[in-house]
């Protein structure tokens, strides 16, 4: 009820100062928050208007500024942090390192972000935890700070993630906390026409900042569905708006397989909907065996994920199926081949949208659209050309599609400096004793980064 008349409001052109999403439900607080902003915000004037935070990484100063400045064109701004940690507190240490021991392995660059934000709350040193210095931590430190954990297990964790946060260039200095200021701008009232939502997995309640929060604004909760019924009904409602999207239907023996394989949780089985909607092409209807093809733990499937992931910059994604690859016992030079295959399909791609020779990608071209208008125009310049296995031209028109909706995340000059750091990888793995693992993590947390050059 709350949601609804939160909605309700906005329509009528009611938009409050701030709204906080927050929950164990990932997904549905990104669809929640995309309608909002379809709502408040046109999409023609969110090159100005909208502005995105990460918010284990900003500072609360910079977010200061941005509510306090007006929009430049006059119209409404509005400003998203995404994963804020301003509503944790010392409470919450405990469960910060249970995330840290939980995303170790599947997303080890969500576990170093996490590691960051229990620094500060923890009171730790950055610069003497570094160099073994965390190995000084006794017991009885350990337990006087971190109550509710016994630490046993923290020479298991504590040096990766310390690993994991410099690779990325992270530190507790990138994320200055001035959650007193914030506060104060918010009772004041920000500029005319801002607008400030806040996403967070976990909240402190008593702090002073969520109570002024939920004074002024808006604040929803999305909850683990726990019971297996209703996983199939959330599931269902969000799935049935993204088919019904694309015009696709799934027959009821493609929903049980679906189901079987994801365990009904809505965010893997949204993400495996959306990669059937673009399989099954111009079909409008989704049937088992694309199920079959497509949804599942084999070593093709986390080879997909893999590509997938390095050419959409998603970091966590790729990480986790990186880790899925390794424990299947993919050797780890074979996982080397298939990153330098997909660079350098993007990276040809890339030189023929550059040269004019095909367009670039359109946000709203769907596949269809591709082989209408682009593939064709590829298999004219694949007749001049020698036929090699390695070419673009000689892969199935899908792939061909990802890489050139893909190819627009990266410059030119950045996939062939990825081609020549896969060169020393592959050097590395030959001559030195380093970890193959943290190689291809590295070169993935770079690779992702959403500046690469």
């Amino acid at each position: 009820m709350a949601m609804e008349k939160i909605f309700a409001a906005l329509k009528k052109g009611v938009v409050a100062p701030c709204y906080l999403l927050y929950g164990e439900e990932e997904y549905q607080i990104g669809a929640t928050l995309d309608k909002i902003l379809d709502i408040i915000l046109p999409a023609a004037d969110r090159d100005f208007g909208l502005f995105y935070l990460e918010g284990e990484n900003a500072d609360t100063d910079s977010l200061v500024n941005y509510l306090l400045t007006p929009s430049l064109l006059g119209a409404r701004k509005v400003v998203v942090v995404k994963n804020t940690t301003i509503f944790q507190s010392r409470e919450n240490l405990a469960d910060l390192i249970q995330k840290i021991r939980d995303n170790i392995d599947e997303n080890p660059a969500q576990a170093a972000k996490s590691f960051l934000t229990f620094l500060k709350l923890a009171g730790f040193s950055w610069e003497d935890l570094q160099d073994d210095g965390w190995k000084k931590i006794t017991d009885e430190e350990w337990h006087r700070i971190v109550e509710g954990d016994a630490g046993e297990d923290r020479a298991k964790w504590l040096p990766r993630v310390l690993a994991l946060s410099s690779s990325l260039g992270l530190s507790p200095e990138s994320g200055a906390d001035n959650t007193e200021k914030l506060g104060e701008i918010l009772q004041k009232g920000l500029a005319t026409g801002n607008c400030l939502i806040l996403t967070a997995s976990a909240i402190d309640k008593r702090k002073k900042i969520f109570k002024i929060i939920s004074a002024i604004g808006e604040v929803l909760y999305f909850g683990k569905v726990r019971s297996e019924a209703g996983q199939k009904e959330n599931l269902i409602k969000e799935a049935q708006k993204l088919l019904e999207n694309y015009g696709k239907k799934l027959t009821e023996a493609a929903w049980i397989a679906l189901g079987q394989k994801t365990g009904w949780e809505l965010r893997r089985s949204m993400t495996e909907l959306e990669k059937l909607v673009f399989f099954v092409g111009e079909s409008p209807l989704i049937e088992e065996n694309d199920v079959e093809d497509v949804v599942g733990k084999t070593r093709k499937d986390s080879i997909f994920a893999l590509t997938a992931a390095l050419s959409e910059k998603n970091q966590l994604a790729a990480l986790s199926a990186l880790k899925a690859l390794l424990d299947q016992g993919l050797h780890h030079l074979m996982i080397l081949t298939m990153l330098v295959r997909e660079i350098r399909f993007l990276l040809q791609t890339r030189i023929l949208v550059d040269a004019g020779k095909i367009p670039a990608f359109k946000k709203n071209a769907e596949y269809g659209w591709f082989q209408k208008n682009v593939y064709p125009k590829l298999k004219e310049i694949a007749q001049s050309l020698a036929k090699f296995d390695g070419l673009l031209f000689s892969q199935h028109p899908f792939v061909i599609y990802n890489a050139w909706r893909n190819c627009g995340n990266f410059s030119y000059p950045d996939l062939v400096n990825f081609l020549d750091t896969l060169l020393e990888v592959d050097r590395a793995f030959k001559s030195t004793a380093a970890e193959p693992r943290f190689l291809l993590e590295n070169f993935l947390i770079k690779a992702c980064a959403k500046e690469c050059s």
